[in-house]
């Protein structure tokens, strides 16, 4: 069975945007955006809310983004190859291949899609991550905490209590470390 990952960049007082909707704070160095490639490369499925769907589809709607340098073109091909499903009423179309609009988040429709799929799957945006921690269907989070105070913004993460073991964690040049956590069953 597949799992599905919880991936997002976080401020340390737990945020993934600042007050003023702002990710400018993690633009990350060659050497973590190395590993964040290396981390999804064998990711099958990306799940998106609208906002998170937007702002990664200029991977492959802006192709002077990946002409920038190796990382970016090998990240933008990774970021393509996957499928994508798009959880929002209010998106009209979709603008990237391989990629579904769906209109609400179905918890059941996504523990099948875990039972089928050939690789693993992401969860990306905090809301549609709320849905899906809700539901008991994360079972891992890749959490990269940046070295910042944004004082308040969009919380990562959900209200409900959820318990998390440590697996492994990974310190970066830049101040920035990397989290990776398993939800027990």
């Amino acid at each position: 069975m597949a799992k599905l990952i919880y991936v997002a960049n976080v401020s340390l007082d737990g945020y993934i945007e600042d007050a003023h909707g702002s990710i400018e704070w993690t633009a990350p160095l060659d050497e973590v955006f190395t590993f964040i490639t290396d981390l999804v490369r064998p990711v099958g499925t990306y799940l998106y809310g609208r906002r998170m769907y937007e702002t990664m589809a200029v991977w492959e709607t802006q192709p002077a983004l990946a002409a920038q340098s190796e990382l970016m073109a090998d990240f933008a091909n990774v970021w393509q190859a996957a499928d994508k499903i798009v959880y929002s009423t209010t998106l009209h179309a979709v603008s990237t291949a391989d990629t579904r609009l769906e209109r609400r988040f179905d918890p059941d429709s996504v523990r099948d899609l875990k039972t089928s799929a050939v690789g693993d799957l992401t969860v990306g945006g905090a809301a549609l991550a709320a849905h899906a921690f809700n539901a008991g269907l994360v079972d891992e989070c890749q959490l990269f905490i940046h070295p910042v105070f944004v004082g308040a913004g969009k919380p990562a993460f959900p209200s409900a209590r959820v318990q998390l073991e440590l697996l492994e964690e990974h310190r970066f040049g830049n101040g920035v470390v990397n989290l990776h956590y398993r939800i027990p069953s």
